[in-house]
């Protein structure tokens, strides 16, 4: 099984995780940040991202602040009061998930 397919459902949970932590963030940097904090164990791609991001600024989850540096114009994503909510549900339901799959693995320590 490739393990990429294991992360797909989990990285709209990870993006309301960083922009949360962070305030905000363009789409490089989330990618950045993601494989330095799995050890580039995920590394996400612009096409699994900026879909997810889009969605999400479609449904008012996401704002999205443009800002000119330099002579490029780089989009700052981050969490709106609807936003900060999705997160807390989506990381409580990741959390579930997670527990889940511990009864399964390792039942004797459940």
């Amino acid at each position: 099984m490739n393990k990429t397919n294991l992360y797909k459902g989990c990285l709209e949970p990870i993006i309301l995780k960083l922009l949360g932590d962070n305030g905000r963030m363009y789409g490089y940097e989330i990618t950045q940040r993601v494989k330095e904090l799995t050890v580039d164990e995920l590394k996400i791609t612009e096409g699994a991202l900026y879909p997810l991001l889009h969605r999400l600024e479609s449904e008012g989850i996401l704002e999205i602040e443009m800002e000119s540096i330099g002579n490029r114009v780089r989009k700052y994503y981050s969490l709106t009061k609807a936003g900060k909510k999705q997160k807390s549900k989506a990381l409580a339901e990741l959390e579930q998930f997670k527990n889940t799959l511990q009864l399964l693995l390792n039942p004797k320590l459940a």
